[in-house]
């Protein structure tokens, strides 16, 4: 049996411009059958990011996303929320936990499960290059295959650059071509003891391992049930899946 995993959040951004809810509900309708019907899947569950979550605790350099523009969105946004989290959607969400970590987590959760395949979809690039599997990219209609040991050098990368997206600091001026350099001409092994040397050489040791410490919580996406726990003090709620066909409804 194959279960599709749908990082949603991105869905709302789609389509919350259009004129009227009804549009909208019609558009982000379309995209989940579109979705459903690429990957095949028998199964599927979706989430959504409702709520600050852990990282929002983890950052004290800068706050988390501080970078993010304070405008508000516009109402059919928060209605579209509330409307997937309806039947027949019956989307999700976790508490303290992102739609990306959700997605992550669960794949681990139903990896092993020996009677179940899973297909992660979503087009975020951290999801995408971060998390091992294979993958679906729902916005420019793409399959992606990544290996474990290509999801831990980006992890790494990540360690070593920061994440602007999110207001993830990392190393100041180190972009995505040195720390892809550096990462490759680093043994697997000792991709830990690397990336933490520099970070000390550039801020001393107290700050270097602090600010260390620091992004790799910010950048790293949970993995595991236990991981959850202890980065959110709460347990992994069980995984309820629906059947695709629900979705291919009449109204």
């Amino acid at each position: 049996m194959k279960v599709a995993l749908i990082d949603a959040d991105s869905l709302l951004y789609y389509e919350m411009g259009k004129d009227t809810l009804e549009e909208a509900i019609e558009g982000i309708d379309n995209r989940i059958r579109t979705i459903l019907n690429e990957t095949g899947a028998h199964k599927y569950a979706g989430f959504l990011t409702i709520g600050k979550c852990f990282r929002y605790n983890i950052a004290k350099t800068k706050p988390y996303k501080y970078n993010r523009k304070l405008s508000s969105k516009p109402p059919i946004f928060y209605a579209l929320k509330e409307y997937l989290q309806q039947a027949p959607h019956n989307f999700t969400h976790v508490p303290r936990l992102e739609a990306d970590d959700c997605v992550s987590i669960y794949s681990t959760v139903i990896a092993e499960n020996k009677s179940q395949s899973y297909v992660i979809c979503s087009p975020d690039k951290d999801v995408l290059k971060q998390v091992p599997g294979r993958h679906f990219n729902f916005q420019k209609m793409e399959w992606i295959n990544t290996s474990n040991e290509d999801a831990n050098k980006f992890l790494w990368m990540q360690t070593l650059m920061g994440d602007s997206t999110d207001g993830i600091p990392g190393i100041p001026g180190m972009g995505i071509k040195t720390s892809e350099k550096i990462i490759r001409e680093t043994k697997t092994v000792q991709y830990y003891q690397e990336v933490l040397r520099i970070y000390i050489e550039k801020f001393g040791i107290k700050d270097g391992i602090c600010k260390f410490t620091e992004t790799f919580n910010l950048v790293y996406m949970l993995r595991t049930p236990e991981e959850v726990l202890k980065y959110t003090g709460s347990s992994l709620p069980e995984l309820v899946l629906y059947n695709s066909n629900s979705v291919f409804h009449e109204s």
